[in-house]
């Protein structure tokens, strides 16, 4: 995993032609450190990486785009963040991957909603 500085700055494969970019409006340190964090789950998943070159802090479980809101939210919490930290996080990378597909984000700022609802009623 290299950085790009320029224009399309960001993440990218040094081995191919993968490329993690820069949000336009990413400021403050924890969002950059949140980018920095999605950048490099993104790149342990990307299919030219072997997995030999960039250590994994911890096994993984692999989680696919399609993945219920929940379950990605829950991966977030056992690694360590509040469950109000790891929505936001969730959707700042949802807003990334679906930013052309407002009835897709529609959906999921509702499955935030509710998975929040139902950890302050101690259902989750």
């Amino acid at each position: 995993m290299i950085w790009i500085d320029g224009e399309g700055q960001g993440w990218a494969c040094s081995d191919c032609q993968w490329k993690y970019p820069v949000p336009t409006l990413l400021s403050g340190e924890e969002a950059k450190r949140a980018y920095d964090r999605l950048a490099a789950s993104k790149f342990r998943d990307h299919s030219c990486w072997s997995g030999s070159a960039v250590p994994a802090a911890e096994p993984e479980t692999k989680v696919d785009a399609d993945s219920p809101f929940t379950e990605r939210a829950r991966l977030l919490i056992r690694r360590g963040h509040k469950p109000k930290v790891a929505v936001d996080l969730l959707l700042m990378e949802m807003e990334f991957e679906y930013r052309n597909n407002s009835k897709m984000m529609e959906k999921i700022r509702a499955d935030a909603e509710d998975f929040l609802a139902k950890v302050r009623k101690g259902l989750i």
